[in-house]
């Protein structure tokens, strides 16, 4: 994806978050982000044919702490789309912003829901077993 395409990308993930996107710099692929109170961060672009990932980082030493988990999620397998990214540092900022923690409650009731079908079937394939 081109540049202008992935400046496109932020600024329709921005319509919908706190942030902004301030700055672009093609020449270094880098997208810098600002919101109020004072969260900054800014995002670098792998180039199209190099198999890099995105990176994210701040200045602010009061943001730095909160970008580990978007950090983490860049480095770990697969490639990352960069609203995928986005949102993570989204929901890394969200103490910042004063918003509300998004809780992971439906993921859990849904895996919670699974590990008890996985139960049930366990049950049933061994009363077929011992038959």
């Amino acid at each position: 994806m081109d540049f202008q395409q992935l400046a496109d990308v932020a600024e329709k993930w921005c319509s919908n978050t706190p942030f902004e996107l301030i700055a672009t710099e093609e020449t270094e692929r880098r997208m810098d982000f600002y919101a109020d109170p004072g969260v900054s961060f800014y995002v670098l672009c792998p180039d199209n044919g190099c198999g890099d990932n995105f990176h994210v980082w701040s200045e602010s030493e009061d943001c730095l702490p909160f970008l580990q988990l978007a950090q983490d999620y860049i480095s770990s397998c697969g490639k990352k789309t960069l609203h995928e990214i986005l949102e993570k540092v989204f929901k890394s900022f969200r103490p910042l912003l004063g918003l509300p923690d998004v809780d992971d409650d439906a993921f859990e009731e849904y895996n919670a829901d699974v590990e008890e079908e996985e139960a049930e079937a366990d049950h049933q394939q061994m009363g077929v077993s011992q038959q």
